[in-house]
């Protein structure tokens, strides 16, 4: 490999499991390097994806993916999607070699731009991936940065990361289940209906159909205190998925300074993932079948 060229950096497998691998290079995409592969695993992700997502995902993901005039053909360009997303709502989109620590993750966002790996899954990983790729990143996150409520939502969380950051553990801890259960894992209500928004679920195709259509799993509505108490699942579908009124409420939750909050929380016990609280906003309440008795992080 020139050394000039953008590194793969994936996490380690050991023998107690994946042990993740950070890095903090930006780098250029090397579009010209995909192989026939790389473009062949895009599309097949891309066209199951859409299909499924047509009737389960939120009608601002799938407007805004036609607003990038993203498909299956190729694998995107960053310049192209620069090109529209930097006049829509001043975000930029970098590329990146793997998983970023978490203050220059923050950042990054703080500063309106978004990371995004550069490498695609492997054709042997195409139904799972233990760690974000340009799929994931791309596909899952990206449609969303031309909402202006989104893309607002996202800088002040950046903002916030940094803070929580300098306050310590505990803080970062409480930031990050929110990340988890809003960005990444989050149902939102339209029309009467839920759809997903999380990029972690539209960038799966398990889990697509799982936390809307699976009994198992509680779906509750959000609330900011409670979300940043509840534990959660990095290595299964998620027992609780945690359910918005429109983005602005998740805008709304960013004004407060969270430092109180965080003191306040720092006094009470976490919530296991599939908990449900007699104060909860329940949609639905899991059978809880399939659930792993441990492993909530």
């Amino acid at each position: 490999m020139n050394p000039t060229e953008p590194r793969r950096v994936e996490h380690q497998q050991t023998d107690k499991g994946y042990v993740p691998v950070y890095t903090t290079g930006v780098v250029e995409q090397p579009w010209s390097t995909y192989s026939r592969a790389d473009h062949q695993t895009w599309a097949t992700l891309f066209e199951r994806q859409r299909a499924i997502l047509e009737q389960r995902a939120c009608a601002e993901f799938i407007e805004n993916q036609k607003r990038f005039h993203m498909t299956p053909d190729a694998i995107p360009r960053f310049d192209d999607l620069n090109t529209v997303l930097i006049k829509a709502t001043g975000w930029q989109l970098i590329g990146v070699e793997g998983l970023l620590p978490e203050l220059t993750f923050f950042d990054h966002l703080a500063n309106r731009l978004f990371p995004v790996t550069w490498w695609l899954r492997k054709p042997e990983q195409i139904d799972y991936i233990a760690e974000p790729d340009l799929f994931h990143d791309l596909f899952g996150h990206v449609p969303l940065l031309l909402n202006p409520v989104f893309a607002d939502y996202m800088e002040a969380y950046g903002k916030g990361g940094v803070k929580a950051h300098g306050i310590g553990a505990e803080a970062l801890i409480n930031l990050t289940r929110l990340y988890w259960y809003t960005v990444e894992f989050g149902l939102i209500r339209q029309n009467g209906e839920l759809r997903i928004y999380g990029s972690g679920i539209v960038s799966s195709k398990g889990e697509s159909i799982h936390c809307l259509e699976s009994p198992a799993p509680n779906r509750i509505g959000f609330d900011l205190r409670r979300i940043m108490k509840t534990r959660y699942r990095i290595d299964t579908y998620q027992k609780t998925y945690f359910v918005i009124d429109s983005f602005d409420q998740l805008m709304d939750a960013t004004r407060p300074d969270f430092a109180s909050i965080y003191a306040e929380l720092a006094e009470q016990p976490s919530f296991p993932a599939g908990d449900v609280q007699g104060s909860d906003a329940v949609f639905h309440r899991g059978t809880g079948a399939g659930w792993a008795s441990d492993g909530d992080v």
